[in-house]
C-alpha cells in the first residue's frame, strides 16, 4: 500500500489528512471513513495502491461516486474488485482501462477527458497521477506534505 487520503472544502478551504493504509484495502471501510469529514462539496478519498493502481471516491452524504484507473486491477485487489463490483463495470479483460465515474471531480476543476489521460498514461505512477489531482483541485501543497 502506497498511502491513502481524505481531502475535503469546507468553506472553501480544502484539509487533507492522511488515513490509515489498511483502509486501502478495505471499500467499505474506507467509504465508512469519509462519513467523518465535513465538506462542502464531498470528500474525495484518494489511495494509490502498490505502485499498480490507484482510486477516486468521492462521498457526498451516503453518496458514494468512485473512479478506478485500472480495470486489470479487480483481479488482484480486494478494493478494486468492490469498486469494479460498486460502479457495474464489465469483468476487465487484459486491457488496463479506467472504470467508475471519470466526472468524479469535473465540477472541481478536472475533467472527465484529463482524469482519463491521468489514467491511461504509462509513464506516470498511480501517486504522480493522484499529484496531479491534487495540483489541479488547489490542494498540492498539503498533498506533498503527506505523501512526499
Amino acid at each position: 500500500m502506497d498511502f491513502v487520503i481524505a481531502a475535503y472544502r469546507d468553506e472553501g478551504s480544502w484539509t487533507v489528512q492522511e488515513l490509515p493504509p489498511r483502509l486501502g484495502e478495505d471499500f467499505a471501510g474506507l467509504t465508512d471513513a469519509l462519513a467523518r469529514f465535513p465538506s462542502d462539496v464531498g470528500v474525495l478519498g484518494l489511495a494509490s495502491v502498490n505502485d499498480d493502481f490507484f482510486v477516486i471516491l468521492r462521498r457526498s452524504g451516503d453518496h458514494v461516486r468512485a473512479l478506478l484507473s485500472d480495470s486489470t486491477a479487480a483481479w488482484d485487489w480486494p478494493l478494486a474488485a468492490d469498486l469494479a463490483e460498486l460502479v457495474d463495470a464489465p469483468d476487465p479483460d487484459d486491457d488496463p482501462v479506467p472504470v467508475g465515474d471519470l466526472e468524479i471531480v469535473s465540477d472541481l476543476g478536472l475533467t472527465s477527458v484529463e482524469l482519463s489521460l491521468l489514467c491511461d498514461d504509462d509513464d506516470l505512477y498511480p501517486d504522480e497521477a493522484l499529484a496531479d489531482v491534487a495540483d489541479r483541485l488547489g490542494f498540492a501543497d498539503q498533498f506533498e506534505a503527506i505523501v512526499g
